[in-house]
């Protein structure tokens, strides 16, 4: 940790980060928000079957991390699948890679920011999303150093919530774990629906991959990070789903809007509610804190190559991260936070990066032994698992998915006839 930096040359990004804060990012991105929201319309799409599509979920996300771990260490580089497709499938599948995983995940920055405002003030959600959404942008302009810092502490807070909670609802009177056993009564779309919902949740290690060029290390490091942050996070999330569903069960859970909230009331401790608002608060900060930070490097990748504005692919000569892009998703996602839906952003945001996901799995699929390709059983696994979770999702979030993706092929296409002219 107290390893200088690596020096980095004119339009590069520099190497502040070891596998600690490497992890926490992992960390600050997944344990977010997600678990505080995710549970209630995973139990209302797989009722029973919660904890299946929890596994379910678990195992995708472990093929795409292992797939994303193997490819990070190959290539280095901002971008994350952008620069793995475009190496290894060709130009447009990583554009088209970038292209889901920057509009999927700019709606969930929105879905993020969007939490804070409605746990801090409901009435004023919207006011308070954009002022979130600045105040970190800011920090993120100052320095990725700076920003693992504060994902560090919200990482602390989040995990000393969830604690209380899981603790409170195991140890309280109305513990029943008969509601722990696993059902398919809403069907296996159901429980396929619930893991797709859950997916959201894990998708944050993808963020350690985008920081590539600015981990010291890489072909040691994020091999080590990636697999090391989804392992606690799903025992971190294991934990809460038992300890949610022992109190409320599968119905109650379904209908609730803040099932940790309510979790703790039915445990016995109404005092633990307002901790669990403001760690509720924390976490979607911490997420939100990440999600801009991956954003904003993927954007840069694709800056430098010119699918964005190239004027997006500088690097500010003092703090050494790419200003302008971070700039311009700050903006982007602040005019979403002051307009848009929390639930449709996460439908359509789990739809981009199940596809940006895909497009990780096939390029995994290409490498050599010697390039460290991991098992042909993981990438097999992780593209046919993204493909059946992203169906499986509402059919608003699946036609507006496609039609964005579509979208974005066509302007490609586009493009290269134009520069063909």
């Amino acid at each position: 940790m107290g390893t200088s930096a690596a020096a980095a040359g004119p339009g590069e990004l520099k190497r502040h980060l070891g596998v600690f804060d490497a992890v926490v990012i992992g960390l600050g991105s997944m344990i977010g928000a997600g678990v505080f929201a995710a549970l209630a319309p995973a139990a209302a799409a797989g009722g029973s079957g919660l904890l299946l599509g929890l596994a379910l979920a678990a195992v995708v996300a472990y093929c795409n991390a292992t797939s994303s771990a193997r490819l990070a260490a190959r290539y280095p580089q901002s971008g994350g699948t952008y620069v793995y497709g475009r190496e290894r499938l060709g130009d447009f599948w990583g554009y088209l890679a970038g292209w889901g995983f920057v509009v999927g995940k700019t709606a969930s920055c929105a879905a993020m920011a969007l939490t804070v405002g409605s746990y801090v003030r409901p009435d004023r959600a919207h006011a308070v999303a954009v002022a979130a959404v600045v105040a970190l942008t800011a920090v993120n302009y100052v320095g990725v150093q700076k920003a693992a810092r504060l994902t560090r502490a919200v990482v602390a807070v989040v995990l000393a919530v969830l604690a209380a909670v899981v603790t409170a609802c195991l140890t309280g009177p109305t513990a029943d774990t008969g509601h722990w056993a696993i059902g398919t009564g809403a069907g296996w779309h159901g429980v396929l629906q619930a893991a797709g919902f859950l997916f959201f949740a894990f998708a944050g290690y993808a963020r350690i991959a985008t920081l590539g060029e600015e981990v010291r290390d890489p072909q040691r490091t994020i091999p080590r990070a990636i697999p090391t942050a989804l392992g606690i996070t799903l025992v971190v999330y294991a934990a809460v789903a038992l300890a949610v569903l022992a109190v409320l069960g599968p119905d109650q859970l379904a209908r609730s809007a803040a099932p940790l909230a309510d979790a703790v009331r039915a445990a016995g401790v109404p005092g633990l509610a307002p901790v669990v608002r403001v760690g509720a608060a924390v976490a979607a900060l911490g997420s939100l804190l990440a999600l801009i930070l991956g954003v904003s490097r993927t954007t840069l990748a694709m800056a430098r190559d010119r699918h964005l504005p190239h004027v997006l692919a500088a690097v500010h000569p003092r703090f050494g991260v790419p200003h302008r892009a971070e700039l311009a998703v700050g903006a982007v996602v602040a005019v979403l936070a002051a307009t848009a839906d929390v639930r449709g952003a996460i439908g359509f945001s789990s739809f981009g990066v199940l596809a940006y996901y895909a497009v990780a799995n096939a390029a995994a699929w290409t490498l050599t032994p010697a390039e460290g390709r991991p098992p042909r059983i993981v990438p097999v696994l992780g593209a046919a698992g993204c493909a059946v979770l992203a169906f499986a999702l509402p059919a608003a979030s699946v036609l507006w998915g496609a039609a964005v993706l579509a979208l974005g092929a066509a302007a490609y296409g586009v493009r290269k006839v134009s520069a063909r002219s």
